[in-house]
């Protein structure tokens, strides 16, 4: 295939929405997994604010790392027919990878969380980002 006949989404350049989402996903990394390692490694575990920190932390971190994991896949993933998914099908995607991992920490807590009841949440946000991304494209073919 020739530089001419390459579709845009294989070539160097990026779409500047996706830039700017690295940009912001290495900015939620850092402060996410930096501040989970200040806060683990030195406040008490106490049901108050610390635990509320955490999870928003966490969620930060989560959502920061699997931010350019999305980004692949959607890339990849993409038939050469359709454009690439805009940014914010990204950022919904990685928020709920977050979300997925916040809400098993919190299982965790009172010792609730089994193998069938992660896969069962998982399926839910799965199903939801189906519903969602299905109305996103019959109203763009509109």
């Amino acid at each position: 295939m020739t530089q001419q006949q390459r579709p845009e989404r294989y070539s160097s350049n990026m779409p500047a929405d996706h830039i700017g989402l690295l940009i912001a996903a290495l900015l939620m990394m850092l402060i996410g997994w930096i501040g989970l390692f200040q806060l683990v490694t030195t406040a008490l575990p106490r049901i108050g604010g610390e635990l509320w920190l955490f999870f928003g932390l966490l969620q930060l971190a989560i959502t920061g790392t699997s931010i350019p994991i999305v980004r692949f896949f959607n890339v990849r993933l993409t038939s050469l027919m359709q454009d690439v998914p805009p940014g914010g099908v990204i950022v919904r995607q990685s928020v709920w990878i977050g979300l997925f991992f916040v809400t098993c920490a919190w299982l965790q807590i009172p010792r609730a969380l089994s193998l069938p009841l992660a896969v069962f949440v998982a399926l839910v946000f799965i199903v939801v980002e189906i519903f969602l991304r299905t109305r996103e494209l019959a109203a763009e073919r509109e």
